[in-house]
């Protein structure tokens, strides 16, 4: 078992910044996929992006890509979200997760998650 443990969140003005991070209880950590998703009040858990084990590949949501950046450190055993130019709609609970497939999107395959940390962008 994994645990992790999110941290980074706040509230922040639009066009501002903010970095996240995924911090996982065991080395094997770095054997995974770990990715971020996000729930905003009523809505669906919905994926922002998923980096691999290793860190040599990335993916994001359409709606965050060229803002947001996913890392990771590996000898940390943390994963990092650097989140820029955040609009109102980047509003939501962040969570982090790790998976067995390789870049997985969907939540199905994420198995262990953390407790999420509160990101609000306010106008």
């Amino acid at each position: 078992q994994i645990q992790l443990v999110e941290s980074g969140g706040g509230l922040v003005q639009a066009g501002g910044s903010l970095r996240l991070s995924c911090a996982a209880s065991r080395r094997t950590f770095g054997s995974w996929t770990t990715g971020w998703f996000r729930q905003a009040p009523g809505k669906e858990r919905e994926f922002v992006s998923a980096i691999t084990s290793s860190g040599s590949s990335t993916v994001y949501a359409d709606s965050v890509k060229g803002r947001f950046t996913i890392s990771r450190d590996n000898a940390k055993n943390t994963v990092y979200l650097q989140m820029n130019s955040l609009n109102p709609e980047d509003t939501a609970v962040y969570y982090c997760a790790t998976a067995a497939k390789l870049l997985a999107t969907a939540r199905i395959d994420y198995n262990y998650w953390g407790q999420g940390t509160q990101v609000t962008v306010s106008v």
